[in-house]
């Protein structure tokens, strides 16, 4: 049996939901458990890339990092299955669901993968508040988990920017919006 894949049709859901909104809800949170997916890929990745001057303070700045994404991954992929749909995680899968690029560096400078980072944060963020909004009118409980993992990621793109900001507040990838746009402007 394949499992669905934007295409959610449950027999049940949980008690004062409706299954139509259920596969509503269920699409909302499988956007999200992809995002998460790959931002652990993506984190653990930058953990393993990072070189130069405070290399080890990142370096090991990213492991809780990642394992709170994650737990988060965990509560939004429970959270579907208790909604009556199937959370698919698999490699593939993810792949084939996200909508953007790969993260673009490899091997590079804290300064580079900070500013790089801090345009992923901003990313996902964005479209975690976005997910929220939608939520509020389907179900008060997604709703609450997103908002406690925003609360979370929020932060941790607060210590990632608080690497790139200057002592007068600026900070160099502000409005930038491709990871190695923002990784050059983190090092000028």
């Amino acid at each position: 049996m394949n499992a669905p894949k934007g295409n959610h049709v449950t027999n049940f859901t949980v008690p004062g939901i409706k299954t139509s909104q259920a596969d509503e809800i269920i699409g909302i949170l499988e956007e999200r458990m992809v995002a998460t997916i790959d931002l652990q890929l993506t984190l653990k990745h930058v953990h393993w890339n990072v070189v130069g001057p405070n290399f080890i303070s990142v370096h090991e700045m990213l492991d809780p990092q990642v394992d709170a994404v994650r737990e988060m991954t965990d509560t939004v992929a429970e959270r579907i299955a208790s909604l009556g749909g199937v959370p698919v995680g698999t490699p593939g899968s993810v792949a084939e669901r996200r909508d953007w690029q790969d993260y673009s560096l490899g091997k590079a400078t804290v300064s580079e993968h900070l500013g790089a980072l801090d345009v992923v944060y901003a990313g996902i963020n964005s479209d975690h508040r976005a997910a929220i909004g939608r939520l509020s009118k389907l179900d008060p409980v997604s709703e609450d988990i997103l908002i406690g993992h925003l609360a979370q990621l929020e932060q941790f793109q607060w210590f990632v920017r608080a690497h790139l900001e200057s002592s007068g507040g600026e900070l160099p990838t502000a409005d930038i919006r491709r990871e190695r746009d923002a990784a050059k402007a983190a090092i000028s």
